[in-house]
């Protein structure tokens, strides 16, 4: 069983005046088997929450669990855990079998145990005709996957990925997802995953925890945390391009931004002010609706971002490029759904 129990973790350096605290009190239950991806900006705290885990790094206060049992006091070895870094932290001068088996007889685990386990990781990694290869002679996919191959011969409780896909490229990295999404739906082994890239949170997680500033603001599956954002920061933060934010007065349907008034579909949660987000996607053009200036078009393909403006507030649209190119300069106009309106209190950043 690999369940992880957060609770209340807190982490802080230093002392007294020159107190610096970078986690506030994080709370989280997961599940044995999920796969739980934490996301977030530079310097949010994630990796060193992920450290906290993994016993690199003291904990301030509150507890972590894994497996039923508290960690705190517990050596990374004693944790049953095992982690993949950024960077690969291979030996160069061992070959690809000996660089998975070198844990396992540290541990003097048998002879054929360890064949056994690496074979078998091999062959989930499709490593099996690299095995007497140097490191030097792998690609930059393949020495992340003898990386990952060295940890699943641990057989673990937990796997711990720090960041494992930064080192590669954009081709690379959409390959490796999908190897990391079947090797999870093969062992069904609880794995904590950090990354700052929304699309790799996206796609790889069973649940997500937005981080920021230290701070957990949105723990759910990826369609809630899309569809319904706790906050203006992971409304921002979740989605590409991201959602429009808008602070204006509210009264019944109508909602008034720099003295421009828009019609809602769908009357706001309360009059006065408000945050209104709309993502881009959302935005239809329309015969009647919300009028936009159009400042800049790019074309990406499948689709267009259109840059505008609603008054003096800038507003994004996407398109699907089979839709007539707008004119820059010229009004869009644009209709969007009540299901799509987000509100959000202007003080606290809180959904409402």
């Amino acid at each position: 069983m690999g369940a992880i129990s957060l609770r209340n973790v807190e982490k802080a350096y230093g002392t007294g005046a020159k107190l610096n605290k970078v986690i506030h009190g994080v709370n989280a239950e997961i599940a044995d088997g999920e796969f739980i991806v934490i996301v977030g900006p530079s310097g949010c705290g994630k990796s060193t929450l992920l450290r906290m885990v993994a016993g690199l790094e003291e904990i301030t206060g509150g507890e972590i669990h894994i497996a039923g049992r508290i960690v705190n006091q517990l050596e990374p070895s004693e944790r049953d855990i095992a982690m993949v870094f950024q960077n690969y932290a291979l030996y160069p001068h061992m070959s690809v079998y000996d660089n998975m088996a070198y844990g396992l007889k540290i541990a003097k685990v048998s002879k054929a145990d360890i064949d056994t386990r690496v074979n078998k990781a091999a062959k989930i990694l499709e490593l099996s005709t690299l095995l007497q290869r140097k490191p030097r002679e792998l690609s930059g996919g393949q020495r992340q996957r003898v990386a990952m191959g060295r940890a699943i011969v641990r057989q673990p409780a937990v796997y711990l990925f720090d960041e494992p896909l930064s080192n590669l490229d954009a081709k690379l990295r959409a390959q490796t997802r999908l190897e990391i999404q079947k090797l999870h739906a093969e062992l069904g082994t609880t794995s904590l995953f950090v990354t700052h890239d929304q699309v790799e949170a996206m796609t790889l997680a069973e649940r997500m925890i937005v981080m920021n500033a230290g701070r957990m603001e949105q723990i759910g599956t990826p369609e809630e945390v899309y569809q319904r954002p706790a906050t203006t920061f992971v409304a921002s933060f979740i989605g590409s391009p991201p959602m429009n934010l808008m602070e204006g007065q509210a009264d019944g349907t109508r909602f008034n931004i720099d003295g421009v008034t828009l019609q809602l579909p769908a009357a706001a949660p309360r009059s006065g002010a408000l945050l209104l987000g709309v993502r881009p996607e959302h935005a239809d053009p329309a015969a009647s609706g919300w009028s936009l200036k159009v400042d800049v078009v790019e074309m990406l393909g499948a689709e267009r971002l259109v840059y505008c403006k609603l008054g003096e507030t800038s507003f994004t649209v996407r398109l699907d490029a089979t839709l007539p190119a707008p004119v820059v300069g010229s009004v869009l106009t644009v209709a969007v759904e009540a299901q799509h309106l987000h509100w959000f209190d202007p003080q606290t950043r809180q959904r409402v």
